[in-house]
């Protein structure tokens, strides 16, 4: 078997291993990135398009802001148009005391490049007048936005390619191993990779390669519940979504130049991880509409010509792991996202192109820590880190 070698191995090929790889080519590393389907076939391609950072965790802003910076010049960084409209983000709610926790989150230091604006009564009605009479008030982030998820990925691996990394798909990985300091990646149909650097990024799939470094991380598959209506004139650009905590009233919505309202939220689906199919429930559907009713009176009206799903990997405190192997030397993640990954995805590329590239990164990423769930008596330590990044709201 002849090995094939490269600096950098990247397996998983969605917007986080696609970006990495960019990121890796472009500081001077050779990178191969293997990906078992088509690049951005899951979680990536099929999510949201959301470009938000207000309400994310405060202690994960910071990584966000880096993303935040990157999407605005992604046109020149990789010579692609993935249609992202800095169309401001709304974030409402149907109760007053949740109008608190949104003072709340504008007002902490760490959300202060958002420029969050808080509306309520009628200020809000005349800012924005399509909401419902139930909608209490809500949190204007006016440089967020959303672009198109099914561009990302591959024109993320395109980019790379030009700079000339290697781009392997259908390419399955079947073990990996490190040998004698290097990294062994033997594929199902008898091809051998090698690496001195390994950055696994494989999404729902990350555990199964994790645990063979006895690293194991809970992760739980779901599948996002997604519609879309049929082209009606344009007339809403902000994206809008509603903060609750009860499962059935989230939803969110976002409308397209070409006309079209996509629709998310709602109760996930469990996917069948082994035949890689995501299922949309007829019921999400129902009570989209029911909430979309209550959020933009007359939108349910609208014909739905398309519902989809996917396959997302949630861990157990709604943190991504990213980083460092608490084991393996030359090992490195990125995966877990939680259904919040779309924007973060420029961000993390860079940031783990400067820690493979550099041996560090001058953004925190200390809460993202794998051993959080392989070393349990550092939880504390990790959670120190954690609140010293900001309270979690």
């Amino acid at each position: 078997m002849n090995p094939q070698k490269s600096d950098v191995l990247v397996i998983g090929g969605g917007v986080m291993g696609a970006s990495s790889t960019f990121f890796l080519q472009r500081r001077g590393c050779s990178v191969t990135l293997l990906e078992r389907d088509q690049i951005g076939q899951y979680a990536s391609g099929v999510n949201f398009g959301n470009v938000r950072r207000q309400g994310r965790y405060l202690g994960q802003l910071e990584l966000a802001n880096r993303s935040w910076g990157l999407w605005k010049r992604l046109p020149e960084l990789i010579d692609d148009d993935l249609e992202f409209i800095p169309s401001g983000h709304m974030r409402v709610c149907y109760r007053e005391d949740e109008i608190a926790e949104l003072e709340a989150y504008a007002a902490a230091p760490e959300a202060e490049q958002l420029d969050l604006k808080i509306y309520r009564g009628a200020e809000l009605q005349k800012r924005f007048p399509i909401l419902g009479a139930e909608v209490k008030g809500g949190s204007y982030a006016p440089h967020d936005g959303h672009a198109n998820p099914r561009l990302a990925a591959p024109a993320f691996a395109r980019a790379a390619r030009r700079l000339g990394a290697r781009i392997e798909e259908r390419t399955e990985v079947a073990d990996v191993q490190k040998v004698g300091g290097v990294f062994h990646v033997t594929t199902t149909d008898g091809q051998l990779f090698v690496a001195e650097q390994l950055l696994i990024t494989a999404g729902a799939w990350a555990t199964k390669l994790s645990q063979q470094f006895d690293e194991p991380v809970p992760l739980e598959p779901n599948g996002p519940q997604m519609s879309v209506t049929e082209p009606v004139p344009y007339a809403l650009p902000t994206v809008i979504g509603v903060f609750t905590k009860i499962k059935e009233e989230v939803i969110y919505f976002r409308q397209i130049p070409r006309g079209n309202i996509i629709i998310g939220g709602g109760a996930r689906c469990a996917p069948d991880m082994v035949n890689r199919r995501a299922f949309f429930k007829p019921e999400s559907l129902l009570n989209q509409m029911r909430q979309m009713k209550r959020l933009v009176p007359g939108a349910e009206k609208l014909n739905i010509i398309r519902t989809w799903s996917g396959i997302e990997s949630y861990t157990p405190d709604s943190l991504p792991v990213m980083g460092r192997s608490g084991m393996v030397d030359g090992l490195f993640y990125a995966f877990g996202f939680c259904g919040h990954g779309f924007q973060l995805g420029p961000g993390v590329g860079d940031v783990m192109a400067e820690l493979i590239s550099t041996g560090s990164t001058s953004t925190s990423i200390s809460p993202f820590d794998i051993r959080r769930f392989t070393q349990p008596s550092l939880v504390p330590q990790l959670a120190t880190s954690l609140l010293s990044t900001g309270k979690l709201i």
